[in-house]
């Protein structure tokens, strides 16, 4: 008998390390927000929520995990 592989699901959500548009700063959000995310130091919106993946408006730096 020939071994099956066993398929273990990965989830479809991450963290990503996003840059502010206006002042630089670099922080890391969920990609699925639940809760609009602001800038730490300026105050600007990063995340628009959907109900769904929420959408970026900062530039992505890099995909954690």
């Amino acid at each position: 008998m020939k071994k099956r592989k066993i398929l273990i699901p990965e989830p479809k959500s991450r963290f990503v390390r996003v840059r502010c548009p206006q002042c630089g700063n670099e922080q890391v959000i969920f990609d699925h927000a639940t809760f609009p995310v602001r800038c730490f130091i300026c105050g600007t919106q990063l995340v628009k929520i959907t109900g769904g993946k929420a959408i970026i408006y900062g530039e992505i730096i890099k995909i954690l995990g």
